[in-house]
């Protein structure tokens, strides 16, 4: 287990477009060429290839030496709930200067409170001809949320609620007569002029570094492990496989947190536009395409919750994945993910093969889950497909928890994963 590799993964990923340059970098010194979308694909048999979209979602794909066929393709999402900077944030007000914010996502709000925060995301900067796209990442603490002290709200620590455009917003600086503007301070850093700065994408995140800790080392914490622990494992279970048979995918959407209905999302037809612009690189037409679709397969990899100690209660009854007790399969009655009898089975296969052990995970009955992308992705490429993910805990937290192990497990059985190919006759799957 490469951890020094997963932590420096998690810090220098505080946003989806800081993931997908992370996993870019990786792609290009494993020899793959990049793509644009803009202009036409030259692919040939045994070549390594990815495309980006918005700079925020990118699809990695290696074709075999015979060429066209079935796809083994694997899905995580880049994004992780945060709060994002609204345009004009300063509020003055008390003396003090806060910035204006909003949530980015499902998030749970109380464990952003009282640590040292600080934004990233990309900055559009004017140029001669126009304006280019900059990724950006404040190494200062800038902000921190402060809470109400107990003696002014005795009912702090029973049923907590929060009003995210009151108590959430985060402290930036004194009031003063010069002032103080946030962009000012972003262009200072990015070593550009404020005025050149058009607009931007930028988001609060929390300035602690993951770290490896327990008394035998055995968890991770840190923040966004919600979905980068996957999109790493998928990553390097990718990287480090050998050809096989089929097209080998790797896929990392933006937006999930939010219903992936952007043009980079799940939902989006990225995913079927690079499978179809692959097909027609080697001369398919659409039948073609279709038979390759009926053989090919599609593991959705997005982070289960790990049995609780303080509330095992909330568990389901019979299935309570544990972390570092290995790949979670997660099922759903109603179908909010991907998972059947026989997509689980190819997938217990491939963690057989790869001696990875197996959980399950299920929703107590009464109780509501969440979904993921690999259902949404089913819209515009429906591939049979399995969910799957680490255990953790807090999940939605700026500060998460998983089991250590857990990131060793993904990458063999995804290595293996990608090294496999399917074939079907009548009611008989091979692993080939």
């Amino acid at each position: 287990m490469n951890q020094e590799n997963l932590i420096q993964f998690l810090s220098s990923s505080p946003t989806a477009w800081h993931a997908v340059e992370s996993v870019r970098k990786t792609l290009l010194a494993q020899g793959f060429k990049e793509l644009k979308e803009s202009q036409k694909w030259q692919i040939e048999p045994s070549g390594k290839y990815f495309v980006k979209r918005n700079d925020s979602s990118l699809i990695a794909f290696e074709i075999p030496a015979k060429g066209f066929a079935p796809f083994m393709a694997a899905a995580a999402h880049t994004d992780s709930p945060a709060f994002r900077i609204k345009p004009h944030p300063e509020m003055k007000g008390s003396g003090c200067v806060r910035i204006n914010t909003e949530g980015y996502g499902g998030m749970l709000c109380a464990p952003w409170f009282d640590r040292p925060l600080s934004c990233a995301g990309r900055i559009m900067v004017k140029t001669a001809e126009g304006f280019e796209s900059r990724l950006f990442k404040s190494e200062q603490d800038l902000f921190i949320i402060p809470s109400l002290a107990i003696h002014m709200n005795r009912g702090a620590n029973e049923n907590a609620t929060y009003n995210k455009q009151k108590d959430l917003m985060p402290l930036f600086a004194m009031e003063s007569k010069e002032g103080i503007s946030l962009k000012e301070v972003i262009a200072k850093e990015a070593g550009v002029e404020a005025d050149d700065i058009l607009d931007s994408d930028l988001l609060l995140y929390v300035r602690e570094e993951p770290r490896v800790w327990g008394v035998n080392q055995e968890f991770i914490s840190g923040g966004h492990l919600d979905d980068l622990y996957c999109a790493w494992g998928l990553m390097n279970g990718f990287v480090a496989s050998k050809p096989s048979g089929a097209i080998k995918v790797l896929a990392l959407f933006d937006n999930e947190e939010v219903g992936s209905l952007t043009k980079q999302g799940a939902y989006s037809t990225f995913f079927h536009d690079t499978l179809k612009r692959i097909s027609l690189s080697f001369g398919k037409d659409e039948e073609d395409f279709l038979m390759a679709l009926a053989e090919s397969f599609l593991v959705s990899a997005d982070n289960a919750h790990a049995i609780h100690p303080n509330y095992p209660e909330k568990a389901d009854p019979s299935n309570q994945p544990k972390m570092n007790g290995g790949i979670v399969i997660k099922y759903n009655g109603n179908q909010k993910y991907t998972s059947d009898a026989f997509s689980a089975s190819l997938m217990r296969r491939i963690c057989e093969k790869a001696e990875v052990p197996v959980q399950e995970f299920v929703n107590r009955a009464d109780m509501a889950g969440g979904s993921t992308l690999g259902n949404l992705s089913n819209v515009q490429v429906s591939l049979n497909a399995v969910d799957i993910g680490l255990a953790q805990l807090a999940m939605h937290s700026c500060y998460e928890t998983a089991g250590l192990k857990d990131g060793e497990y993904l990458v063999k059985a995804m290595k293996c994963y990608y090294e496999s190919a399917i074939r079907r006759n009548d009611n008989r799957c091979e692993l080939i």
